[in-house]
């Protein structure tokens, strides 16, 4: 306790030594800012984001200083000694609610003082709202700095800025303002950078905070800046690392002053690790979590959000064709004991849960192993896409009656001693499918990955940027919601027994259901030949078409015709996937009555932040050519209608990231926002720097709202 009251008495001795400096005259208002007021020791002046209030809710201003050398102003939290910079906005007209921002600070340590602030140059961003948006603003501050070196000397000057009823146009300060902004810490998930526990050690009166870091990249040199309840002041930090520099541990020294206590404070937490940062609110005690995205009611609402998720990702595109097949395994039950097609469809769904729970096992055993994981990138190894085609052309083919899979003996004999309903029924064909309905639950799970739903993509990133446990339990939770209609169904049998009886019209269906599975196979070989070119594909659908045609020839089906048309629209397609060209820009033509073309540019978030300070708005579109799901919402919204005029006519900037092939910056960019799977779209813009994640399944409204809420409006500066 001496220490922290010796460095109280030197921080009051410091400001007691103060020359006080009258501010200069106010600054008058140029182009969108005011003039430099100057001091010796700094310059300060008020600056706007825009040149007027024109369509604007709020308005994106800055308080700008330029310090002199070895001068310093202050962080919202000082340290031991020192203030921010303070504003009394007394004599502005139409100005309703104003909010300071500030950036992420430095840490300045002199004589066992600890000061947070900047130095050279900074821009305190400040959000004003309007009290009628739309008509003139008189801004008139009067600002109130504690500027320090080895004095400290308060700085006051008075401001003025008018922003008539104009078009909200950027400014020469636009780009400086964006940026400043885009450095201010805020609470978001998936940044790779959190505080696993937080929890305090030693005397009460002179304790220390203890926290667990963990990080997505090797650690650098990681500080954290407290703020917490009056009475309680931080040291610096002393870190020890993981054997990885992945993790690392804090030791904070804490003075607690009179009543205030460590543990079970509430504190807010700004970590910074090089040129990454984030807030993260947490609750200090003895290895509590850090902050609510753990909490019991959080994680029952990501387990609700997976079930839910699981459920909506029966009616996608990927699962369609196992539907199929389970279709047409119900159809066989038509009339069958309810014992039966208990146990048929609580295999599937067993199929379903045992595949979930492996992903999981493969999810945990990556990420431990240091490997970026995300949803679906399965079906970005050429191995796998090529094994699942082998895999679907095979159902096909057994649909087609080419031929039988016979069951081992070993599950044979296990059906063979289990009773049945009905001895009138055909028990070998009903007992011992089980096997067979077992991997077509593994087989929906498979097909499943490379598509997402509404509430998918929440669940999974709290999954996959937690620990062992939160991954298995959203895991399993996921694929119970992919099994509920099996359960539902082996909860009433009678749904499947309500259905008629095999005859010859099952083999007409076979056929049918048999085409969609050819469809998948095409699909598969369309995303392997983008991948790795067009030889490989082919030579893979060419072994298929040897290999059916064999079968048909042994079986007599005489089926040379359907599998040599069947063999040349895998040729084509696998073609004219492979030998697109790649260019700089893809260009989209649009539908009737739309755009002539969009030109979608190659993503580059350093391009993105540069359009976004120059006053335009983006929109980032993350797509691979085996997610289904980001098929559908170009084909309903990206390329069609008015979102497709919007990114056609220039007023909006569209850039894709194609995540077919594994890319580390754009899983890094998922992972920003706390995703690990896509489709994934965002809209940048003067007003949402940071951007605006939409959801998975896209709607016209949700993606125009986007725009206008980024700054997408009329007086939205357009692409030469």
């Amino acid at each position: 306790m001496a220490f922290f009251a010796s460095k109280r008495a030197l921080g009051i001795a410091l400001l007691l030594f103060v020359a006080l400096v009258a501010g200069p005259a106010a600054g008058r208002a140029g182009e969108g800012g005011t003039d430099w007021v100057r001091t010796e020791t700094a310059d300060i002046r008020l600056v706007s984001a825009v040149a007027g209030t024109a369509g604007r809710e709020s308005v994106l201003l800055g308080l700008e200083f330029r310090l002199s050398d070895g001068w310093k102003v202050y962080w919202r939290s000082a340290g031991d000694v020192g203030y921010p910079p303070q504003v009394d906005w007394t004599g502005s007209d139409n100005l309703g609610q104003t909010a300071m921002l500030f950036p992420v600070p430095h840490r300045f340590s002199a004589f066992g003082i600890e000061q947070y602030g900047y130095s050279g140059h900074v821009v305190y961003p400040i959000e004003a709202r309007p009290a009628e948006p739309g008509k003139p603003l008189v801004l008139r501050a009067a600002v109130n700095a504690l500027v320090c070196s080895e004095i400290c000397v308060p700085l006051d000057a008075t401001l003025a800025l008018d922003l008539p009823a104009a078009p909200a146009k950027p400014t020469p300060f636009t780009q400086m303002l964006d940026r400043w902004s885009a450095r201010v810490p805020a609470d978001l998930p998936g940044l790779g950078l959190d505080v696993r526990s937080a929890r305090a050690t030693g005397d009460p009166a002179s304790p220390t905070l203890v926290l667990e870091l963990a990080s997505d990249v090797p650690l650098q040199a990681p500080d954290v800046f407290p703020e917490g309840p009056a009475g309680l002041t931080f040291g610096k930090p002393e870190a020890t690392f993981g054997a990885d520099r992945r993790t690392a541990e804090l030791r904070v020294p804490v003075g607690a002053g009179g009543d205030a206590r460590l543990s079970g404070a509430s504190l807010t937490l700004t970590l910074v690790d090089g040129e990454r940062f984030a807030e993260r609110p947490v609750v200090v005690g003895a290895g509590s979590p850090a902050g609510p995205a753990r909490s019991p009611a959080t994680w029952l609402a990501m387990l609700g959000a997976a079930v839910l998720g699981g459920l909506i990702l029966n009616l996608m595109p990927c699962v369609l064709p196992v539907l199929s097949l389970k279709l047409l395994a119900a159809v066989g039950y038509g009339g069958a004991g309810r014992g039966a097609v208990r146990r048929g469809f609580l295999a599937s769904a067993a199929g379903i849960l045992a595949s979930f729970l492996v992903l999981a096992a493969g999810a945990v055993a990556l990420k431990s192993a240091g490997v970026a994981i995300g949803w679906g990138i399965q079906f970005q190894q050429p191995v796998f896409l090529a094994a699942m085609a082998t895999l679907v052309v095979l159902f096909a083919a057994n649909l087609w009656g080419l031929f039988e899979v016979p069951l081992p003996r070993s599950f044979a004999d296990l059906a063979a001693r289990m009773p049945a309903e009905d001895p009138t029924r055909n028990r070998h064909h009903h007992e011992t499918s089980l096997t067979g309905h077992f991997l077509t639950g593994a087989f929906a799970t498979l097909l499943a990955t490379p598509c997402s739903a509404p509430f998918l993509g929440t669940a999974i990133g709290f999954a996959l940027a937690g620990g062992p446990a939160e991954i298995v339990s959203v895991f399993a939770a996921m694929g119970l919601g992919l099994a509920l209609p099996y359960l539902a169904v082996a909860a009433v049998p009678d749904l499947a027994r309500m259905l008629p009886r095999p005859g010859r019209w099952m083999t007409v269906l076979k056929r049918v259901l048999s085409l969609a599975l050819a469809a998948t196979a095409i699909w598969l070989l369309t995303v392997l030949a983008a991948q790795t070119g067009a030889v490989p594909a082919l030579a893979i659908a060419g072994v298929f078409a040897a290999v059916l045609a064999a079968m048909a020839v042994v079986h007599r089906r005489g089926l040379a015709l359907p599998l040599g048309a069947l063999a040349a629209i895998v040729a084509v397609a696998v073609a004219g996937v492979a030998d697109r060209p790649v260019p700089d820009r893809e260009t989209v033509t649009a539908g009737a009555g739309d755009a002539a073309a969009v030109a979608w540019r190659p993503f580059d978030r350093a391009e993105v932040d540069r359009l976004v300070a120059d006053g335009r708005v983006v929109l980032v579109d993350v797509t691979a050519d085996w997610c289904l799901t980001c098929k559908v919402n170009k084909a309903a919204v990206l390329d069609r209608g008015p979102v497709a005029a919007r990114l056609a006519d220039g007023s909006v900037l569209a850039m894709r990231a194609d995540w077919t092939s594994p890319n580390p910056a754009i899983t890094e960019y998922l992972a920003s926002f706390g995703r690990y799977g896509i489709p994934f779209n965002a809209v940048y813009g003067p007003a949402a720097p940071r951007g605006i994640a939409l959801p998975e399944l896209l709607t016209e409204e949700a993606v125009l709202a986007a725009l206008r809420q980024a700054g997408a409006g009329p007086a939205t500066a357009r692409l030469d």
